[in-house]
């Protein structure tokens, strides 16, 4: 018996930080990856809800990690929570239709984009935190099963499709903290960085699927993973509206894909019935140019592996399952406007997390 969710954390992380992968709802009915799940299932509604935490801190450029910011204290930090809630009919035993709406909190505290500090240890400097909470991006699937459940097959395929609306403010500001000629603070009230928005402004389409292998008894191989395509360049949002000038390839937040795709094991626990154990790898991000429309605008791209531990459990009506990503490798890919400069020298960098956090809870009606 196993469980599986396509619990992207929207937070403009995990990749975990920085890069701002946003979070993505259940979208498999049942969140289920055996013929064990189709046994105990009855209804046709299910309620979903999800939470995902994570701290990001470690910076990469690359894959090498720049270890000088932590021991210079420049290092951004980033804290974010995140409640998805969702709810899925079941219109027939294959076919499921889903809505999940985020809701969100983070936090971001940094040197470099208050006084313009960045790489150089003061004492003096202050860390000043910018924030935004609220909704983020809803999300509208269907999922259909390639083997009618009710066979309770040994092995079976989900394939499904989605949209994403543009619910969710990609322009939220926050008070930044700047010193004038004299040395005096003042307060420039501007967009908050692009990765604690509540949303990216566009309309993107997901492909997805999600399937399982009953290997024994007790051992089942699950998969699942999915592409989100933005199709829109970049959104109205501009990044420094005090700027004298704006930058044409990088001025305003780019409107980026992202991908995620997960693999594992699970092995049902005989003493404990209905609870499993799961170990899987996990890989996320975001690509430096998009597969439709342009790719230009502000994005830090990047993607991390993880390997993923966790414990799942399904009791009649209810399911639950608790994981814990912890990163093996991290990856800040060269941007699209880092790859137009002509020296080939320019390369970003961004705010990797450890480790995340994600908490599942369903209920079948």
């Amino acid at each position: 018996m196993a469980f599986l969710c396509l619990s992207i954390l929207y937070t403009q992380a995990s990749a975990q930080g920085c890069v701002a992968v946003r979070h993505m709802g259940c979208a498999v009915p049942g969140n289920a990856t055996s013929a064990d799940f189709f046994k105990q299932r009855t209804g046709q509604w299910q309620v979903n809800m999800g939470y995902r935490y994570f701290r990001s801190f470690r910076h990469f450029k690359g894959d090498v990690e720049q270890k000088e910011r932590l021991e210079q204290h420049t290092e951004v930090i980033n804290l974010s929570h995140a409640l998805d809630l969702g709810i899925t009919y079941l219109a027939t035993p294959r076919l499921s239709f889903s809505v999940n709406l985020p809701i969100q909190y983070n936090d971001r505290s940094s040197l470099y984009e208050h006084y313009g500090n960045s790489l150089t240890a003061n004492p003096e400097q202050k860390r000043f935190h910018t924030y935004s909470q609220g909704i983020g991006d809803v999300r509208i699937s269907g999922s259909y099963w390639l083997v009618n459940p009710a066979k309770l097959s040994k092995a079976n395929l989900a394939l499904g499709v989605g949209v994403k609306l543009p619910t969710g403010n990609p322009g939220v500001t926050g008070d930044f903290h700047k010193l004038d000629k004299e040395k005096r603070d003042y307060i420039v009230n501007k967009p908050v960085d692009q990765s604690i928005q509540l949303g990216d402004g566009g309309v993107g389409f997901s492909v997805e699927g999600q399937g399982y292998a009953q290997l024994t008894g007790g051992l089942t191989a699950y998969f699942s993973g999915y592409y989100l395509f933005n199709p829109r360049e970049t959104n109205n949002v501009l990044r420094s509206p005090e700027a004298t000038t704006i930058d044409l390839v990088t001025g305003y937040f780019s409107v980026a894909d992202q991908f995620a795709a997960r693999v594992g094991l699970s092995q049902s626990i005989s003493v404990i019935p209905g609870l499993a154990v799961m170990l899987g790898g996990r890989v996320e991000g975001i690509p430096s140019s998009d597969v439709f429309g342009g790719s230009k605008g502000f994005r830090r791209p990047g993607y991390i592996v993880a390997v993923e531990p966790g414990l799942a459990y399904m009791r009649g009506k209810f399911s639950a399952t608790a994981t814990v990503p912890v990163a093996l490798y991290r990856n800040r890919i060269k941007s699209y406007s880092d790859k137009l400069d002509p020296l080939g020298v320019r390369h970003g960098d961004a705010a990797f997390a450890d480790y995340s956090v994600s908490v599942s809870l369903s209920r079948w009606f």
